[in-house]
């Protein structure tokens, strides 16, 4: 080996130890979901009436097939001729990406494929709030505004259209998780500044709220 080559490989032992995640991310797949499965659920009016927040959680993992049809009901594309959601924004600015905790590591939900792409190789879900059972539910969403995408938006009114689009998306998580007996909580006691960093977002990507998602704990 010659000394390039030496300084080469020492260099990249020396970034690997000081940064196992770097390792590890490149182990991360991207997960082609399901086909979502639109001719299922309950009648809207009993999924009303069962709508509720739970804050405990089996560790059970969810199904691949749920948590797919999960997901496309948050923000999926129902309309693939415009591209337009099942969560309405404003100026149809689709601002709002939903990340994706689970214990294998931190993904970012594409509508437009219906893929979740890895962002981070390691569990974050105990960084997703403050409670305690954040960390056993099985899948931690995050709702994050991505301000570059709202264009001509007053800078004053871009907080408020991200919320009112995240509380749509939440909204769907919890009438799909009512339909199918699952249970879910929408959060905002998060630690916002240590969220972004720990998910190394811009400084034009704002943590809106997160939601917890899995079985009922028996």
């Amino acid at each position: 080996m010659n000394t390039i080559s030496f300084l080469a490989a020492r260099l990249v032992l020396i970034v690997l130890l000081i940064c196992p995640t770097l390792a590890s991310a490149q182990e991360l797949k991207p997960i082609q979901l399901l086909k979502p499965q639109t001719d299922g659920g309950r009648p809207l009016m009993q999924v009303l009436k069962d709508r509720q927040s739970s804050r405990q959680f089996s560790t059970k993992k969810l199904p691949m097939q749920v948590l797919s049809n999960m997901l496309w009901a948050a923000c999926g594309v129902n309309r693939p001729d415009s591209g337009k959601r099942t969560a309405p924004s404003a100026k149809n600015r689709q601002d709002i990406d939903v990340y994706v905790a689970t214990a294998d590591g931190l993904y970012l939900y594409d509508a437009k494929t219906h893929i979740l792409k890895p962002v981070l190789a390691e569990d974050i879900r105990a960084a997703t709030g403050r409670q305690s059972f954040v960390k056993d539910a099985p899948v931690n969403l995050i709702f994050v505004a991505d301000f570059s995408k709202m264009g001509g938006v007053k800078a004053t009114d871009r907080t408020f259209y991200s919320a009112t689009h995240a509380g749509f998306i939440s909204q769907n998580v919890y009438l799909y998780c009512a339909s199918e007996g699952l249970a879910t909580v929408v959060r905002g006691a998060i630690d916002r500044p240590a969220m972004a960093k720990v998910m190394r977002l811009r400084q034009d990507q704002n943590v809106v709220l997160a939601q917890s998602v899995g079985y009922p704990k028996k």
